[in-house]
């Protein structure tokens, strides 16, 4: 089997992506290869930030914090405490689709969930999953 460097896999702490990073993982491991596992939390817009005030909903820190720790027990209640590969855990501001388009450029597979919080539920593929499809650098698996 050929050795792999890199397994990226986007979660959001769905049952769909816990089901993709599980598949991520087990493919890593096959491949010799790391596994990067990717959250991404919104960048509140200066506007509204403006308009509002301080609200605590609106700071930085706050969308950080709570992503850091949805990617953490995400991780950890898929994987278990010992992964069997190595994982790197990436938190980045901004779109889902951009971010893990961009990291597909240094990846030998990129892996997503069909669907995941956002969206309506009755449809095959939520829009990350689908951007993704379109414009990845790399292999795509969508897990279903």
């Amino acid at each position: 089997m050929e050795t792999w460097r890199r397994v990226v896999v986007g979660v959001d702490g769905s049952e769909g992506s816990g089901r993709a990073l599980r598949w991520a993982a087990s493919e890593a491991r096959a491949h010799g290869a790391e596994l990067k596992v990717v959250t991404t939390y919104p960048a509140p817009s200066p506007r509204l930030a403006t308009e509002f005030g301080s609200a605590p909903w609106l700071e930085r820190t706050d969308w950080r914090g709570k992503a850091e720790a949805a990617l953490e027990s995400t991780v950890r209640d898929a994987l278990g405490e010992n992964p069997g590969v190595p994982v790197e855990l990436t938190l980045a501001e901004g779109s889902a689709a951009k971010t893990l388009i961009d990291l597909s450029a240094d990846a030998d597979m990129l892996v997503v969930g069909t669907r995941g919080h956002g969206g309506f539920a009755g449809l095959l593929l939520g829009s990350v999953s689908q951007h993704v499809v379109a414009h990845a650098r790399c292999a795509v698996t969508v897990v279903r």
